[in-house]
C-alpha cells in the first residue's frame, strides 16, 4: 500500500486550511497514495491558545469532519485526519483528536491526544512557552484500528516522547504508526527524527509522521520534516518545510522480514 503525509503551514482561516487539506489530499491520492495522513491541527493554527474553542466542533458534527469524510469518499483513501478540536466536558478546554476515515467516507476510529505538551525556554533573550493544559484535555486511552487489513496505531505530536503508549499499541503488533504532529522549530530540530525512527525500530513497523512545516501566521515556526521511516529505521521520503507531500510504499513483506531477522518482539520480558 502507498502511504502519504501531508506537510502543511496552517493559519487562522479554517477555509482556507481546509481549502489546502483538500488539495493536498487529491494531490497525495493522484500520486497513488491509498492511505493519506494530514498534520496536526490542519485545520486552524490561531493566535492564542484559546482560538480553537470558537471552532470546536460536536463528535460527528461540523464542517471540518464532513470535509474530511468528504475528501475521503471522493479520493477512495483512508484517511488519518491529522487533528481537530472536539467540544469536552469542560467548556474552557476541547479535545485534540485525531479522527480517521474509510474509503467510503465512514469514521473508522478517533483517538484523543493523551499527552500534552509544556515546554518553557528562554535564549538570546527570547522566551518560549507552550502549554497546552490551558486549552485542551487530556485524552483517556490508546486506539489503534484496522485500514485493509493493516493495524494502524493512532497518536499525535508530543506522545512521541512516551514509548509506553507505542507498547501497548503493539499488543497485537501494529504495521503503521501515525504521528501527526506540530513540533517547535526549537525541540524538532534536536529530536524529531530521533525520535521517529526510535519508535520505528524498536516496534519494527512504519511509522507515518505529518507535520506542520514553517512559519505561521501567529508567528510560532514548526520544524516540518514529514517523514516516513521504515520498520529498520531508514527515511523513505522527508520534506523539509513548506506544504506539499511525501509518499512510500508501505511492504508488508518488508516488516515481516525485520522481524523474523530480529524478533525483538518475541524477546520482550515486561
Amino acid at each position: 500500500m502507498k502511504i502519504a503525509a501531508v506537510q502543511m503551514v496552517s493559519g487562522a482561516s479554517l477555509e482556507a486550511n481546509l481549502d489546502s487539506a483538500r488539495r493536498l489530499i487529491a494531490q497525495a491520492a493522484a500520486e497513488g497514495a491509498r492511505l493519506v495522513a494530514l498534520p496536526e491541527y490542519f485545520c486552524f493554527m490561531g493566535r492564542t491558545d484559546s482560538d480553537k474553542l470558537a471552532i470546536a466542533e460536536h463528535p460527528g458534527d461540523g464542517a471540518i469532519q464532513s470535509m474530511l469524510a468528504e475528501a475521503a469518499a471522493r479520493h477512495g483513501v483512508w484517511l488519518v485526519g491529522g487533528t481537530l478540536p472536539l467540544r469536552s466536558p469542560d467548556p474552557q478546554r476541547v479535545l485534540n483528536s485525531c479522527c480517521v476515515y474509510a474509503p467510503d467516507g465512514a469514521p473508522a476510529a478517533r483517538y484523543d491526544k493523551i499527552h500534552l505538551f509544556r515546554f518553557e525556554r528562554e535564549s538570546g533573550g527570547v522566551r518560549e512557552s507552550y502549554d497546552e493544559g490551558r486549552a485542551i484535555l487530556a485524552g483517556t486511552g490508546p486506539v489503534a484500528c484496522d485500514a485493509d487489513g493493516l493495524r494502524v496505531g493512532l497518536s499525535v505530536c508530543y506522545d512521541l516522547r512516551f514509548p509506553e503508549l507505542y507498547r501497548v499499541l503493539m499488543a497485537p503488533p501494529c504495521d503503521l504508526l501515525c504521528v501527526p504532529s506540530a513540533f517547535t522549530y526549537t525541540t524538532g530540530q534536536a529530536h524529531w527524527e530521533l525520535l521517529l525512527r526510535a519508535r520505528a525500530v524498536e516496534n519494527q513497523c512504519y511509522v507515518l509522521a505529518p507535520a506542520q512545516g514553517g512559519r505561521h501566521e501567529n508567528g510560532r515556526r514548526t520544524w516540518g520534516h514529514s517523514m516516513i521511516v521504515d520498520p529498520w529505521g531508514e527515511v523513505l521520503a522527508v520534506r523539509p518545510e513548506g506544504e506539499g507531500v511525501v509518499l512510500a510504499e508501505l511492504d508488508a513483506a518488508r516488516i515481516a522480514e525485520v522481524r523474523s531477522q530480529l524478533p525483538a518482539l518475541t524477546h520482550r520480558r515486561l
